[in-house]
């Protein structure tokens, strides 16, 4: 399932941050309101240690995760945060979990649409999906487009949920897509899909066209990708999307994050020079000028690297080389 098309102009959208808790308004006084991310992605973590911790049983830490989410989509509403991603449940998830607690997973996302569906409208929240979700159960596919139907005029934020998720499959997917529409469009002509390669389409093949048939087609690239629970990895969330996004991990476990924590994610991002593979806009072109051509930043390494005597000895045995190795 892709997400859904683009909205209007976040900034006609009102400004709520007087609605903020004093502790968030606090941290958000410190941030650029002009600077604010397009888009926030997030890898929840850490709800069955958050319960382990506590010796209580996983659905706990699921329930009291739940909680979170709802804490940190209204923060991200009241500062015109225009799309906010979750990872609430990998296609891994759904695989290797026990039955019984992706059953459960399944029960809680329902009763968080059924029990939030107000308070997204009060919020100007839209919902919105990524993953193979026609794979979930029927039930749960009825529960997911009601709550998308009921929010869909909202022009808010868009909070995203990456459910029976996984990017890899995302791609493969999106070569699926790129496939089906070249054999579409060969039987549409009365060719092969040979002829069209040999045409030029596969030339004509690049990231753009790849970005279009991925799940996230109508939204921006994160900006800034948050981990809780501390891991220092990507879990197969977003790989295509998150080239340059900035990472930020919190060994915050998810269950302890709200929207207090949301903003002190993004003011440290705020702090940051995003590069793009390139230099960055610190590095000027008067810097450029003042680099040392490559062969004399060589020669003063090698002067500190390698003792005159020694350089002698090296220059005296390459004048003489090993008489058994040059005879003929």
């Amino acid at each position: 399932m892709r997400a859904s098309t683009p909205l209007p102009n976040s900034s006609r959208v009102p400004n709520r941050s007087h609605e903020l808790s004093a502790e968030e308004q606090s941290v958000y006084r410190q941030l650029d309101p002009a600077k604010i991310p397009q888009h926030v992605a997030i890898i929840m973590d850490g709800n069955g240690r958050w319960a382990g911790k506590r010796a209580l049983k996983r659905f706990l830490g699921h329930q009291k995760g739940a909680e979170s989410v709802q804490f940190v989509v209204e923060t991200a509403s009241r500062i015109n945060l225009p799309w906010l991603t979750l990872y609430a449940f990998s296609l891994e998830n759904n695989l290797r979990r026990p039955k019984s607690e992706v059953s459960f997973l399944m029960k809680l996302l329902k009763s968080y649409l059924v029990g939030n569906v107000k308070r997204m409208n009060d919020n100007n929240v839209r919902m919105a999906y990524i993953g193979r979700t026609h794979d979930l159960p029927q039930e749960v596919q009825d529960t997911m487009q009601w709550a998308s139907e009921a929010t869909a005029k909202n022009t808010g934020t868009t909070l995203t949920l990456a459910l029976n998720y996984g990017a890899r499959s995302e791609i493969v997917d999106a070569v699926r897509t790129i496939l089906t529409d070249l054999t579409t469009e060969a039987h549409t002509r009365g060719c092969s899909v040979e002829d069209l390669l040999g045409a030029g389409a596969l030339e004509s093949l690049d990231e753009p066209t790849i970005a279009r048939a991925l799940y996230t087609a109508h939204m921006p690239d994160p900006d800034l990708v948050i981990r809780t629970s501390g891991e220092q990895r990507i879990s197969n969330f977003l790989l295509w999307q998150i080239a340059y996004s900035e990472i930020f991990v919190t060994d915050r476990l998810w269950p302890d994050f709200n929207g207090l924590h949301l903003l002190e994610a993004i003011n440290a991002y705020q702090h940051r020079e995003r590069r793009f593979g390139g230099l960055g806009e610190s590095f000027t072109d008067e810097d450029l000028n003042n680099l040392e051509p490559a062969e004399e930043v060589a020669a003063e390494i090698k002067d500190h690297l390698i003792p005159k005597s020694d350089a002698k000895a090296d220059s005296k045995s390459e004048a003489k080389p090993d008489a058994v190795l040059t005879r003929r």
